[in-house]
């Protein structure tokens, strides 16, 4: 295949759902979570769901960077953006996520903070190179795919000296969720979902290469599917998995070799661990503490950390009582069993980061699959 619309040919696709009825074990049950935010949206995009046996159950996971930071981050965040002389730059999915109160990053620009949404983290360095007169903080979040260019920009900042240019580190880690969710007894007890194996994280692998998730497959005998993002790429997967799992096989499988290596991106994995380090603990929503699953800046570039520079605090602060994003983030609960999602809790008016970001399974459910389930 050469083509994007060679990798969402319907024929081809009904293929794959023909032969996936052929192989699955009819007195069994597929129990298989999807990590990643974007091949949830993929699956609910072009109808996958509509597609595949009534055997195969897909799971949603952690794997949404916006959703996953929790509240008292993102309050860390708005605390930095309303000091005076502060420019803070985000992406965009960040800008609408409430924090405390309903508060938001967007909100607190239209009173007068100084916000600017960004495409990229060379954008924010930029920022601070033209405007010397100005604090210029990045808020940093996202997962191994976007951490080699903050660990660039602050390798490059270094370079420049610059005195005013600093980076709010939120970048987290996929293999130790994974862990966490298979392994923690405090995943066990917030009602976690059993799970029989994992399509793995495509854009993230291309940095971190299949090998990492070697270890967690053979010590959980959990397969490992890492996929692509396009219709066929899941498809193709999801049989990849039914048939490890009727064989009794628990391996890394690379369905995605278009990009994925086992090895991964060697020049990006030396820089990032050349600038950031790993922190001790971490909290997800959904999963709580984690350990060792997000990232810091090194004390050598420690001036370019937002919070040293500015002694931000920690802080914990509860989800709204109403949203249910966390229990949809473990794969407790689908977005349609939470009581508010579509009614008070909307893209237009959302909860929770589940409803907010492009990422999110309630974003994908509300955009592609809840008049569906209705009807």
């Amino acid at each position: 295949m050469k083509y994007i619309d060679e990798f969402r040919d319907g024929a081809a696709a009904r293929g794959l759902a023909r032969q996936l009825a052929v192989e699955i074990q009819p007195d069994r049950e597929y129990r298989l979570m999807e990590f990643c935010g974007g091949h949830t949206h993929a699956i609910y995009r072009y109808g996958v769901q509509d597609l595949l046996p009534a055997g195969i159950r897909m799971i949603h996971g952690p794997g949404c960077p916006v959703c996953v930071l929790p509240v008292g981050r993102l309050d860390m965040a708005l605390d930095l953006a309303t000091r005076p002389n502060v420019t803070l730059c985000s992406y965009g999915d960040m800008l609408r996520v409430p924090g405390s109160g309903g508060q938001s990053l967007l909100r607190a620009k239209a009173a007068g903070a100084e916000i600017r949404m960004i495409y990229s983290a060379a954008e924010a360095l930029e920022l601070a190179r033209r405007h010397s007169e100005r604090e210029v903080v990045f808020f940093a979040i996202g997962f191994e795919t976007t951490t080699p260019p903050t660990a660039l920009v602050i390798q490059q900042a270094a370079a420049l000296d610059l005195p005013n240019f600093s980076v709010f580190c939120n970048h987290v880690l996929t293999p130790p969720a994974i862990v966490h969710l298979l392994d923690s007894p405090e995943a066990r007890e917030l009602d976690a979902v059993a799970i029989d194996g994992f399509l793995g994280p495509a854009h993230v692998s291309v940095v971190i290469g299949s090998r990492p998730y070697e270890a967690f497959a053979s010590g959980y005998h959990k397969p490992v599917v890492i996929a692509g993002f396009e219709p066929l790429d899941v498809m193709q997967s999801i049989l990849m998995l039914v048939r490890q799992l009727n064989e009794g096989r628990a391996e890394v499988e690379n369905q995605y070799t278009r990009a994925v290596t086992r090895d991964g991106n060697a020049k990006a994995q030396r820089l990032v661990a050349e600038i950031l380090e790993p922190r001790s603990v971490f909290e997800w929503r959904g999963l709580g503490p984690v350990p060792r699953s997000a990232l810091q800046i090194r004390a050598p570039y420690a001036r370019f950390d937002a919070e040293r520079r500015f002694a931000l605090e920690p802080r914990t602060v509860p989800d709204h009582r109403a949203c249910q994003c966390g229990a949809v983030l473990r794969g407790a609960i689908k977005p349609t069993d939470c009581k508010v999602f579509g009614t008070a809790c909307t893209p237009e008016t959302p909860l929770g980061a589940c409803m907010v970001s492009a990422e999110g399974a309630c974003a994908a459910y509300y955009s592609y699959g809840r008049y569906q389930e209705a009807a």
